[in-house]
């Protein structure tokens, strides 16, 4: 392992964390002590090559993404652009918009293929791969705000589910957004696929030119954004109740719209303390229990 990397066990001695710059993962496999023994080992081992590998071809990965166009060489950067490029021909994207789903399903891909697992996950920054096998199930916990996160719903994943990804995203997160939901979690195939959609319909959320929205060019806080000159969202003032329906209807509507393009499964969008939810009723991501929720 290198030095820059750090790997450990939680204090619960279920979970492993790890974390190298930017990256920093949860995960937890479930089976046999020596086959969940065996799936850190080999997340270990990968991980520690996750950040050289993508560094690598970082100037590619913060170039938007073309149709048709040239691929990368790595398989995290490759699942990265296989996420964004059904957008590359709507709006400006780079594969950095599923960086976080791409590294968690990358994770998750050693685990499985070093040991039997009943269940597992890969938590990247809220960014999950998930694993089940027949017959199993996975809590999952809605945020409102990804940076000072509270549960205001839950849902079940199971093996008869096509959903293996989940992830969260808003202009309150991590990574820069343009529009100004508070979070967007999306339900997907993978985790590459639920983070693509979850910037894209984040992004969509918004109410152009409202004095109450404040924007900064990306690159005036980091220099070398993928987002270039995009004025990104960096706060959000009191809205009206119809000022929120509108902004969060046009969420829906391009949920709806990647929904029906077979990208996502649902979402769920949360602005000033509204949700709305895009394919939920029956699906991934309607919303349950509001007393008794439980993250992944």
């Amino acid at each position: 392992m290198t030095v820059r990397a750090q790997i450990r066990m939680l204090a619960d001695k279920r979970r492993l964390h790890m974390h190298d710059g930017p990256i920093d993962l949860v995960l937890e496999a479930f089976g046999a002590p020596c086959e969940v023994q065996s799936a850190y080992r080999a997340a270990a081992k990968r991980f520690v090559t996750v950040l050289d590998e993508l560094c690598s071809e970082l100037q590619f990965l913060r170039q938007p993404t073309c149709v048709d166009g040239p691929l990368p060489q790595g398989p995290i950067a490759r699942r990265m652009v296989a996420a964004v490029s059904p957008y590359a021909s709507r709006t400006f994207i780079t594969p950095m918009a599923a960086v976080a789903g791409a590294v968690a399903e990358e994770i998750l891909e050693a685990m499985t293929n070093s040991a039997e697992l009943s269940r597992a996950y890969v938590n990247d920054g809220g960014d999950i791969a998930v694993h089940l096998s027949p017959g199993e199930t996975f809590a999952v916990g809605m945020v409102d705000r990804p940076d000072r996160p509270s549960l205001f719903g839950t849902t079940i994943i199971d093996f008869s589910q096509p959903v293996r990804g989940i992830a969260t995203s808003g202009w309150r997160g991590r990574s820069f957004s343009l529009g100004i939901a508070d979070a967007v979690t999306v339900a997907a195939d993978t985790a590459a696929m639920a983070d693509a959609a979850a910037t894209m319909i984040g992004n969509a959320v918004d109410l152009p030119g409202h004095p109450n929205i404040r924007r900064i060019p990306a690159r005036d806080l980091v220099p070398d954004s993928d987002l270039c000159e995009l004025p990104v969202t960096q706060s959000v003032g009191k809205l009206s109740v119809d000022e929120i329906d509108q902004a969060l209807s046009v969420g829906i509507e391009m949920a709806e719209s990647l929904q029906h393009g077979g990208l996502i499964h649902s979402a769920a969008i949360n602005l000033q303390g509204e949700t709305y939810v895009a394919g939920g009723e029956g699906r991934p991501l309607a919303i349950s229990d509001r007393r008794s929720l439980a993250h992944a």
